[in-house]
């Protein structure tokens, strides 16, 4: 496994599945008893962006920066998102940004419980040397995937997973739907956020039919672009499938989106509801 998250650390995808994570986790944790948040490629804690991989890239520039100069005035829940990249910069200068396990990490709750598990040796080092002697947080060296077999259902029996991989593997769209039916045939109450990148129509397409004519009840597609899509190679967004997203998650997103979309936009597009979309894939 060659790819490293920290060319991408603090870029137009982090913010939205940071986002998308910090709403479903409030959401869940609209009921008092306990949950518990897998994490399946976790990466690590924080990302150093003024390291030479988040440099040579330059994507943060063009996602939490822009956000940064005007966090004061962003609305919920943007501003609550901004307020955790914020606990990491305490000099006011923005220089790290929290990958998905801190930004979970500061929602929970004394009884909440994290697990994250990470296959590239130098990230798992690191991940586990943040988070040591913190019991709420468990960080393991193994495939996510195989995670899900070993995890689920966790004791907890409410709580969240993120499927986030790398998609360095041509069928990875293919072996993440997969692996979505595992879970959920071992855990059909869980909640479930799948990420993935918007190339063109073809894949995002794909991934949707599949979705739409399986047997995994309520389905939810979250997207956010950037830029508009095109039939080659060039990344126009990202999003995230959900599955058993809680009471009015969807509501919610409707209304944050577009905010978001307004400052991440890379062209004079000035309508940020084409870019923002959220749509019911399968109900009930």
């Amino acid at each position: 496994m060659n790819y490293r998250h920290h060319y991408h650390a603090g870029g137009a995808a982090d913010l939205l599945k940071h986002l998308v994570l910090m709403i479903l986790v409030r959401r869940l944790q609209a009921k008092p008893t306990p949950i518990c948040y897998l994490d399946t490629h976790a990466g690590t804690g924080l990302y150093d962006l003024g390291h030479e991989m988040s440099q040579k890239t330059g994507e943060y520039t063009r996602g939490v920066a822009r956000l940064w100069a005007i966090r004061d005035t962003l609305p919920r829940p943007l501003g609550d998102l901004m307020r955790i990249v914020a606990s990491h910069n305490p000099d006011d200068n923005l220089r790290m940004y929290p990958g998905s396990p801190r930004v979970v990490r500061a929602l929970l709750r004394p009884g909440d419980r994290m697990v994250a598990c990470e296959l590239h040796m130098k990230d798992i080092l690191r991940l586990q040397d943040e988070f040591r002697g913190d019991p709420q947080v468990s960080a393991h060296h193994r495939d996510g995937y195989d995670a899900l077999k070993a995890f689920l259902p966790p004791k907890e029996r409410r709580g969240l997973v993120l499927i986030d991989p790398p998609f360095e593997r041509a069928d990875e769209f293919t072996t993440m739907l997969a692996n979505l039916k595992v879970a959920h045939d071992r855990w059909p109450t869980g909640c479930y956020a799948l990420w993935y990148p918007i190339k063109g129509p073809v894949a995002r397409g794909k991934l949707h039919a599949a979705l739409m004519h399986g047997t995994i009840r309520r389905v939810l597609s979250v997207e956010l672009y950037t830029r508009p899509a095109r039939e080659d190679d060039t990344l126009a967004g990202s999003g995230l499938i959900l599955v058993n997203p809680p009471w009015r998650t969807d509501a919610v997103l409707r209304g944050a989106l577009p905010v978001l979309a307004k400052y991440l936009a890379e062209d004079d597009d000035d309508d940020p509801q084409l870019r923002a979309r959220v749509e019911w894939l399968v109900g009930e």
